[in-house]
């Protein structure tokens, strides 16, 4: 019985941590050319952890979806704002 009862204690402790998809649309309003959304979608893409980036150039956001174990949306819009377009949390 204690053999059964710490195995499955350790398997609780063991037990990994599943992650959500995480989907969030920025704010990246200095997209003011046609490149400018390849350039925001490559920043974003290096971010570990991201699944899918879409950039819409008309309505200057980019909606991101990404694993929350690897990524934050600290990380995306920190990922812009390296690439010369701060981004924020569309509201």
């Amino acid at each position: 019985m204690k053999k059964l009862l710490s195995t499955v204690a350790l398997a609780a402790i063991a037990a990994p941590v599943w992650a959500a998809p995480q989907t969030v649309t920025l704010d990246v309003p200095g997209m003011t050319c046609a490149a400018c959304p390849i350039t925001v979608k490559r920043a974003i893409s290096k971010v570990d952890g991201v699944n899918k980036v879409d950039v819409n150039f008309d309505k200057r956001e980019a909606v991101v979806t990404f694993d929350d174990a690897k990524a934050s949306v600290q990380k995306l819009t920190q990922a812009t704002e390296n690439a010369g377009y701060p981004s924020s949390v569309k509201k």
